[in-house]
């Protein structure tokens, strides 16, 4: 049997990689275009920079890797204790809830001590359990980004 019967039509999934750099992808949501700056944590000391320009933030979360937790849980205080971003919404991502080895929302929430951080932030924070492989959730970050998100509509 080979490994495209034993694992369904599509194969193996691809091996993915943390964002190196930074990406701008350009996302139409409801006729509205939104401009994405992807920034990956190796980037944080520059971060700063681009905090001027944000209207939204998405900060997402390898929910699989309980190892990342603490640095993941400073780099997140850090841009909310950002002067620039005081009144800028913020969308958390908890990201490969697919795996069976992910933490649940109830589990992210209390090691973030997510409750707190909402309870004392000046922005307004949502939650969101995703998989950027399967799909699950980005229905509801769509419309986050729609909601939260001036962007340009399009005739």
């Amino acid at each position: 049997m080979s490994s495209k019967e034993s694992t369904g039509e599509l194969g193996e999934p691809p091996p993915t990689l943390p964002t190196v750099g930074t990406n701008l992808t350009d996302l139409v949501v409801n006729r509205k275009r939104i401009t994405i700056r992807e920034l990956g944590g190796c980037m944080a000391p520059i971060w700063p920079s681009y905090y001027k320009d944000c209207e939204a933030v998405i900060f997402m979360i390898n929910a699989a890797n309980p190892t990342q937790i603490s640095s993941s849980c400073i780099q997140l205080l850090s841009i909310l204790t950002a002067e620039q971003l005081e009144q800028v919404p913020f969308l958390v991502l908890f990201n490969k809830v697919d795996l069976s080895c992910s933490m649940s929302l109830v589990e992210m929430k209390s090691l973030f001590r997510m409750d707190d951080i909402i309870a004392c932030a000046k922005q307004h924070i949502s939650l969101l359990e995703v998989s950027a492989w399967d799909g699950r959730g980005l229905d509801q970050v769509f419309k986050w980004l729609h909601s939260h998100h001036k962007g340009r509509y399009l005739p």
